[in-house]
């Protein structure tokens, strides 16, 4: 038996912008979309709901545009109601050429919430279909609710199906629309599907309010479905979706289902989502998260080392990553060994020993420690020039004041020869790094790394004086790394993690 090809459409511009607070503005929808379909290589994508906004109808009309120059304008699909001709005038309008059509999956929704028979909604459908195919539209008909249906009314979704599978639809999408399946459950109905309506394409839309999304979509594919919903990062109304990462990888390695998606970008679409939909990923996330890939306990660095003993098929390479070593108390000298290997940096047994006690006192006190701070740790316990300081900063004033632009001025000594530079900016850090920019450009000729996210955690017991950490993330060189800095004052914790990172790079 042949493995199962799997469609997979992504719903991240429709369904996952009704997660709570995520609007996308018309140019982040569009980058999102490009995305989705050359990157990621999905095979279609539902961007909007008709009728919602004008900002909405720009943006459908910005990626219908693109999508019809390369030819791809068939797998952007749009939220239509059966409303006679409003939504298919709407996406007509934008451009669109695919509705997907949400009709009432089940006889509570269509007797309480529209307060018609189940013949006169078949009767408005077919009204709404003929019009969309009519205007050149293909047509993919959602049972809203269905999961409800087929438990509680089967033989309206039956009458449903009956009176609309030879009208021109392309595809039947049955969600869980209250995230209400369990597995064994999806496999039942999902089967009963099949076995009425062996010829139909059938797609599987989940939710996840009770965590069993990606559980269910795959019981949907045991069950014979062919194509799946999915978003990035899960996003979705209430608990949100299935997470397309997620998603992907089981079918793979557990079913041997085959995709179109690009594995390889799935973590840089994942943080593209995220900077723009404002909700942050959770470290332990898998795929994407940020610690999925990093080995704490030096047993299993060790391990590593050793046949690769505790690695899975789950690659950071296979999705743009590489795997990290963490560095704490839980540590270890398996640990510092794979970073100093990384770096290019050996140790004796006795230096080992040393940076390990230091790293290990550090993480008691909660301190967290990484790849780029190892050198300084090394220099500073074993009083060597491993890390010499070669930018030093000597001096700085910043301030802040009402009405005005934060300004700051800023004395440095880099490669022995100083340096004085002052500018203005949207803050007070701001108005720091534009000053250094300034150096770096137009005194050294040098290229300044882009900044590309910054991150503060103050812990928590409302302590005015407690200490704060910001961690930058910096781009250099088509290099990633952070650099950290702690301090009483946000700002100054900030310059400290700015000027570890001019040695670095230096």
């Amino acid at each position: 038996m042949n493995p199962p090809f799997i469609e997979i459409m992504d719903t991240t511009l429709r369904d996952g912008e009704q997660t709570s607070g995520v609007s996308f503005v018309p140019h982040e929808k569009l980058m999102i979309a490009r995305m989705l379909l050359e990157d990621l290589k999905v095979d279609r994508i539902e961007v909007a709901s008709a009728r919602v906004s004008e900002g909405e109808f720009n943006a459908v009309r910005m990626i219908c545009e693109w999508a019809a120059r390369k030819n791809m304008l068939h797998k952007v699909e749009v939220l239509g109601f059966v409303d006679g001709r409003v939504s298919v005038d709407w996406i007509n309008g934008a451009g669109g050429k695919v509705i997907n059509l949400l009709a009432k999956g089940s006889e509570k929704h269509c007797r309480y919430q529209l307060k018609k028979t189940s013949e006169e909604h078949i009767e408005d459908i077919k009204y709404t279909v003929a019009y969309a195919l009519d205007k050149g539209l293909d047509v993919n008909l959602y049972l809203e609710d269905w999961s409800n249906g087929i438990n509680n009314s089967p033989e309206y979704v039956y009458e449903l199906i009956d009176g609309l599978k030879d009208i021109g639809i392309k595809r039947f999408m049955l969600p869980d629309t209250l995230g209400i399946l369990n597995p064994l459950e999806v496999i039942g109905f999902m089967r009963k599907m099949k076995k009425h309506y062996p010829e139909l394409h059938f797609d599987f839309h989940a939710h996840n309010d009770y965590d069993l999304a990606v559980s269910n979509v795959l019981a949907a594919v045991l069950s014979g479905v062919k194509g799946l919903h999915t978003t990035i990062n899960g996003l979705g109304e209430r608990a949100g979706n299935a997470p397309l990462a997620s998603v992907q990888a089981i079918l793979k390695d557990h079913f041997n289902a085959t995709t179109n998606i690009n594995e390889s970008r799935l973590n840089e679409v994942s943080r593209i989502v995220e900077s723009y939909s404002g909700i942050s990923i959770p470290a332990n996330k898998p795929i994407v998260g940020q610690n999925v890939f990093t080995q704490v306990a030096g047993v299993h660095a060790d391990g590593d080392s050793k046949n690769n003993l505790y690695f899975n098929d789950l690659q950071p390479e296979r999705f743009g990553r590489v795997r990290e070593y963490a560095l704490g108390k839980n540590s270890g000298k398996a640990n510092i060994r794979k970073n100093l290997e990384s770096l290019g940096l050996e140790l004796d047994e006795d230096s080992m020993r040393k940076v390990t006690d230091r790293i290990i006192e550090l993480g008691d006190r909660k301190e967290i420690v990484t790849q780029d701070d190892l050198p300084y740790i090394i220099s500073d316990v074993l009083k060597h020039d491993t890390a010499s300081s070669k930018v030093k900063l000597h001096s700085y004033f910043v301030t802040l004041t009402k009405g005005l632009k934060p300004m700051a001025t800023l004395s440095i000594e880099i490669d022995g020869k100083m340096y004085e530079e002052s500018s203005s900016g949207d803050g007070q850090y701001d108005a720091f790094v534009r000053a250094l920019r300034k150096i770096y450009k137009d005194r050294l000729n040098r290229e300044f790394p882009m900044l590309v996210n910054y991150a503060v955690s103050i812990p928590p017991g409302g302590r005015t004086d407690a200490f704060v950490q910001t961690v930058i993330t910096w781009n250099h060189e088509d290099k990633e790394f952070r650099t950290r800095g702690l301090d009483a004052d946000q700002t100054e914790a900030a310059i400290k993690a700015t000027i570890k990172m001019l040695n670095l790079i230096n």
